[in-house]
């Protein structure tokens, strides 16, 4: 028996004996159906080498590992720095998509340094403290939102709010819910598809999500190594390698004719790394 042929059957057997769907295998797509309907960016924080060169040769080391575009923090940007930044995108060809924005009560300066770097949105994340009642959070968090969502749409720069390990909005419907309750074109979902395996189904979100899915975050996640390391420890596996059932989830993609940006979201790499990485991208999203 090929090696392959074995540990392909290894995996099923343990997948099964935890009571769930086989993990997927890293196998090149048959059809390479999103080519030319996703690209692929990163978040900065995961370019290891990133200081090791001037800021536009680290753009085009991306642009050849095969990335098409990058996502910094917005405090990653110092505002004396935008004109660097947007030179840098110009002379590699590399894209910055969108920021990632870290305070909710201030909305506006990530949407302004977002849109002077050129990106049209910014990742924003409604935190949950679990000491304090839930629905005044939850209500706040939708007003800041609702109201920040016209000079959003005014600069062009998309309100995304991500699900994450917040014990908050971590079932599709209240994701959904949220959004909803906004009801602003400019404020939706950036969709992480590795953040609920720990307590649902990608592909059943990719479903009740819809069109509110905007961009993606791409990372993987292994039940078995979770259960019997660490919840964390569910993260540290390889790209196409886990629990995640990617065509399932490509074909929920698929039926809401999903078009734009996926950004990797893993622990940081060399070069090579994220070459590799890059190429993963390209199987799990049927580049």
């Amino acid at each position: 028996m090929k090696r392959r042929q074995l540990l392909h059957i290894t995996t099923i057997a343990a997948a099964s004996a935890l009571g769930g769907p086989p993990f997927s295998p890293l196998a090149s797509a048959a059809e390479p159906r999103f080519q030319g309907k996703i690209r692929k960016s990163l978040k900065w924080t995961m370019i290891k080498q990133r200081e090791e060169q001037p800021l536009v040769e680290t753009f085009r080391k991306l642009k050849a590992c095969g990335f098409d575009g990058v996502e910094p923090r917005v405090k990653e940007v110092s505002p004396d720095t935008v004109d660097e930044w947007v030179a840098a995108s110009r002379d590699s060809g590399i894209v910055i998509d969108g920021t990632v924005g870290s305070d909710m009560e201030d909305l506006k300066t990530g949407i302004d340094l977002t849109h002077r770097v050129g990106g049209d949105s910014m990742l924003v994340v409604a935190y949950y403290d679990q000491k304090t009642p839930i629905q005044p959070q939850w209500d706040h968090a939708r007003d800041l939102l609702k109201a920040a969502a016209p000079y959003a749409e005014k600069q062009g720069v998309k309100l995304l709010v991500e699900n994450v390990w917040a014990t908050y909005l971590i079932s599709p419907f209240d994701m959904a819910r949220f959004i909803d309750e906004i009801g602003h074109p400019f404020v939706q979902v950036h969709f992480d598809i590795g953040n609920m395996v720990r307590w649902g189904v990608p592909e059943h979100w990719a479903q009740i999500l819809g069109t509110r899915s905007k961009k993606l975050d791409i990372k993987e996640y292994d039940l078995k190594k979770a259960m019997s390391e660490g919840m964390a420890k569910g993260f540290s596996i390889p790209l196409g390698e886990g629990s995640i059932q990617w065509k399932k989830v490509m074909d929920e993609l698929e039926k809401i004719q999903f078009t734009g940006w996926a950004a990797a979201e893993v622990a940081a790499g060399n070069w090579e790394e994220l070459t590799d990485l890059a190429k993963r991208m390209d199987r799990v999203l049927e580049l």
